[in-house]
């Protein structure tokens, strides 16, 4: 079967990677996952989503990210203390799972969730990781969730951290790191129309 092009991105907190997915998968006509992975994933697992929203892309700071249970198809058959694989890691594994399966159905874009490296092996994946300026990106995160410019630069240091810690800690690779993705790209240099012009472009010569 003919592998499908993707587009997956890694993304600084602030840098308008999101934006990005989202006005490439406009203009492509394609599907994009984001948020939508931690919900198909919650019903998965029958949980709530706020629950697997928790531990999404992050393993710290969360009093869930050990807390045990278990999925759906074993709850009859096994006690909950028979079954040890802390919830942050069953999220992480039926994201894979189901981003594996959504790259199957055809092109789309992915964002976060270590994507581009849970399809290292596709050889039509481009592997993307956005970054900014922290200027730019505390005034997009003041703006955007109505703080003051300290406060945002609190909410960017400690997402940027959990990030990292979740891309290194299931991959072994460095977060953000020209030898962990195939192109980086700095928006506040490009700017986002053309961020998404360069991407685009590559995507349809790949």
């Amino acid at each position: 079967m003919a592998e499908h092009k993707i587009i997956t991105i890694g993304r600084q907190f602030g840098s308008g990677g999101h934006e990005i997915g989202n006005m490439l998968a406009t203009r492509l006509d394609i599907p994009l996952y984001d948020n939508n992975l931690v919900r198909m994933a919650a019903e998965k697992l029958d949980i709530r989503e706020e629950t697997a929203r928790a531990v999404d892309e992050t393993t710290l700071n969360s009093f869930l990210t050990g807390y045990v249970i278990a999925p759906m198809e074993y709850k009859e058959s096994i006690r909950m203390d028979e079954y040890s694989q802390p919830l942050n890691e069953q999220v992480y594994e039926l994201q894979s799972e189901i981003i594996c399966k959504l790259t199957q159905r055809g092109p789309c874009v992915i964002v976060g969730r270590c994507a581009g490296y849970i399809l290292r092996e596709h050889s039509k994946c481009l592997d993307v990781f956005i970054c900014a300026d922290m200027k730019d990106r505390v005034q997009r995160i003041a703006k955007r969730y109505d703080l003051s410019e300290k406060k945002a630069v609190d909410k960017i240091k400690r997402i940027d951290r959990e990030r990292k810690y979740y891309y290194e800690s299931h991959t072994g690779l460095e977060w953000g790191s020209t030898l962990s993705h195939e192109i980086l790209l700095n928006v506040s240099r490009l700017g986002m129309e053309n961020t998404a012009d360069l991407l685009e472009q590559i995507y349809r010569g790949k």
